[in-house]
């Protein structure tokens, strides 16, 4: 399955370096606003370390990752939602991602000019924030206007909507994003169409350097991850040794990309499942609870419709017993049906008709 993260904030606070040190594309990050007209699009490939010791087991002939589409939309300003800076046309690009990831700034640079003329990443957030909050105000403002109209004619459902979307104008109303909401599961069916900026997964990225003040961010329990941006860019030109070797010295596991990465994963929540043979080692995303034939579908939607049944063995258990044919000696291997749910780490065989 196919995952977009939109990277949006003002403009100069580090969105286009974000995106050359995710893809290694040389897109333009030029001084001044609205740099960036059209959004970059770059294919990230998922870093995952099961993967590659799948592929030795297996002795396989490809190594074949899950990717995370990432896409860098220009720089939005107070005003965005009424045009202001090419707004709208942003705020559009913003509709078809999956996640909205936002860079705040937190470094100060004289040669890199701020917008708002001063440095201060809670101001940043707060317009971001409030320009994505008015835009689905209006959205709803005329999306309610035509409902109203409608719901005289005494429809149940379209009175059930209209009373919907006027708990959504209120909550955008009094500054308050759509996420934030607590929704019924019918209340959910509803938002999905609407396809409301405020309702998306959010990850804040507060961009540092090694001057930065200290920020705190305020009380909110969406993800909030501080990374050094420009360093990450100059990290991401080294080969795999080189980067190891660096990171072993910053005294860290994985680069701040790969944790937002596994952020926004976790953010939508999805899983991995992972095919392996001498052919190739594959992983898969899928979404947590999906069962054993929507995996299948995911590979082939023939596997899905054509399902009978799935061999199962956690990615560890393989490696552990020695391949394939030693673990399905040893009795590893699990025979799972329609009802089975695939858990993040699963190595799948599926069996269908032909």
């Amino acid at each position: 399955m196919s995952l977009s993260i939109g990277i949006v904030g003002l403009p100069n606070v580090g969105k286009s370096t974000l995106f050359n040190a995710l893809t290694k594309k040389g897109v333009p990050n030029s001084n001044y606003p609205f740099c960036t007209i059209e959004p970059n699009v770059g294919i990230v490939l998922v870093p995952d370390e099961r993967l590659e010791k799948l592929t030795r087991l297996s002795n396989s002939e490809k190594t074949i990752p899950t990717a995370i589409e990432f896409v860098d939309i220009a720089g939005l300003v107070q005003g965005a939602h009424q045009g202001e800076g090419l707004g709208n046309k942003f705020l559009a690009h913003i509709r078809e991602c999956d996640v909205v990831c936002e860079v705040v700034r937190n470094f100060n640079n004289d040669n890199i000019v701020h917008v708002a003329g001063k440095v201060n990443p809670q101001n940043d957030k707060e317009t971001i924030n409030l320009e994505l909050i008015l835009a689905d105000l209006a959205t709803i403002e005329k999306r309610l206007d035509k409902t109203g109209k409608e719901a005289k004619g005494g429809d149940k459902k379209t009175i059930a909507f209209k009373i919907f979307l006027e708990k959504l104008k209120k909550s955008l109303s009094q500054g308050q994003a759509i996420r934030e909401l607590k929704l019924e599961d019918e209340e959910i069916k509803l938002l999905k169409p609407l396809n409301l900026l405020t309702a998306k997964p959010i990850i804040y990225v507060l961009n540092v350097d090694e001057h930065s003040a200290n920020f705190t961010p305020p009380h909110t329990d969406r993800p909030f991850l501080k990374i050094d941006v420009k360093q990450e860019e100059e990290l991401a030109t080294l080969n795999t040794e080189e980067k190891k070797e660096y990171l072993e010295e910053l005294g860290l596991k994985e680069s701040s990309l790969d944790e937002l990465i596994k952020t926004a994963y976790n953010l939508l929540s999805l899983i991995t499942f992972f095919t392996t043979g001498p052919q190739e080692t594959r992983a898969w995303t899928i979404k947590k609870g999906a069962k054993a034939p929507e995996a299948a579908g995911v590979i082939h939607s023939d596997f899905q419709d054509n399902f009978i049944r799935a061999e199962i063995i956690n990615w560890e258990e393989l490696i552990a017993g020695g391949g394939e044919t030693k673990a399905r000696d040893q009795g590893l291997i699990r025979t799972e049906g329609k009802d089975y749910i695939i858990k993040d780490g699963d190595t799948c065989h599926f069996l269908h008709h032909k």
